[in-house]
């Protein structure tokens, strides 16, 4: 016997109440979309809907399902997703988040809010503290150096000489730190008297080739005029605040009595005179800051000044001995 299609079974004819329902179904569908029931039945649900979403339950439910543990799983797992992150990934990578970012860079609100931002007060007032900041920190690293070298230095001198050793500490700048202060001060000089030298000389060039020819060997004799401003620069912060920049980045100053923090022009003058007087004899006008208690040189008694530290700005007591205790009340001897 041949295998062949099998014919379907006929369909199955729906039952009698079925038929009865369907129709009345589809009757009552006519007569409510004729007679406008359905869309009066509509905006009715519509309106349900609407205020039991707007309702204080709904509202609670939502704070709950928001604060529990659930969503909080579920946001996690949906980020932690493989898919999730290279959606991510080509979102940031495409390139409509660069033109996106290209329009706020270049818009004019966006230039309003910086130049707003970089006016603001307290903008300015952060930068500066933070640039304050960062050289007090440098200033404060570089005194704490020298404040063990200066020590270091005064025991080698004498030891060398057989002077016997500092009894007491004292806080009176020793000799490496006012050489470096002086160091510092020379630089500065240094660059400003050759800076303006650079600017006659330029523009002398520029005036006449004949005129840079006449100035270019003044320059070259020009010691006497870097020795008259360096003794003009020394004078003028000596008698104006009583210390140079250098001192003052290494928080030491100059005392000359009666709590006053200038020094008087004859004594400034004196002073000079007496540094200048020391240098020839192998400087040892400047052997009494390492053998002397009160760490002072032969210009500092001669015009009746100390060097000591600046305590406006001095926040550690740098200036100790390696060995002093730090509980040890410091005392400061007398000088002479």
């Amino acid at each position: 016997m041949a295998d062949g299609p099998q014919p379907s079974p006929p369909a199955r004819r729906p039952s009698l109440a079925a038929r009865v329902l369907g129709g009345g179904a589809r009757g009552a569908q006519a007569v409510a979309h004729v007679t406008g029931v359905d869309d009066v039945l509509e905006r009715a649900v519509e309106e349900a809907i609407v205020r039991a979403l707007e309702s204080e339950a709904v509202e609670r439910a939502i704070v709950r399902v928001a604060e529990g543990p659930a969503l909080e799983e579920t946001v996690r797992r949906v980020l932690a997703s493989p898919a999730v992150e290279r959606a991510i990934i080509e979102a940031i990578d495409s390139q409509l988040v660069d033109r996106v970012w290209d329009h706020i860079l270049q818009s004019d609100e966006t230039q309003k809010l910086i130049e707003r931002i970089a006016d603001a007060p307290e903008v300015r007032q952060a930068v500066a503290a933070q640039g304050i900041g960062l050289i007090d920190d440098l200033g404060r690293q570089v005194r704490r150096v020298a404040g063990h070298f200066d020590n270091a230095l005064e025991r080698v001198a004498r030891g060398v000489l057989r002077r016997p050793q500092r009894a007491e500490p004292t806080d009176h700048a020793g000799i490496f730190t006012r050489g470096l202060a002086f160091a510092i001060d020379l630089a500065i000089l240094n660059l400003a008297f050759w800076g303006l030298a650079g600017l006659a000389h330029s523009a002398a060039e520029a005036l006449s080739p004949r005129l840079a020819d006449l100035i270019t060997p003044g320059l070259a004799l020009g010691l006497a005029g870097w020795v008259l401003a360096s003794a003009i620069y020394l004078l003028f912060f000596w008698t104006l605040a009583g210390q140079t920049p250098g001192m003052r980045l290494l928080a030491i100053r100059l005392d000359s009595g009666g709590g006053a923090r200038d020094l008087p022009f004859r004594r400034g003058l004196r002073r000079l005179w007496w540094i200048v007087l020391s240098i020839p004899p192998l400087g040892l006008g400047f052997i009494g800051i390492l053998l002397r208690d009160d760490r002072r040189a032969l210009h500092d008694r001669k015009a009746g000044t100390e060097v000591i530290p600046d305590t406006s700005k001095l926040t550690l007591d740098w200036f100790r001995n390696d060995e002093e205790k730090p509980d040890r009340e410091r005392k400061t001897p007398s000088g002479s």
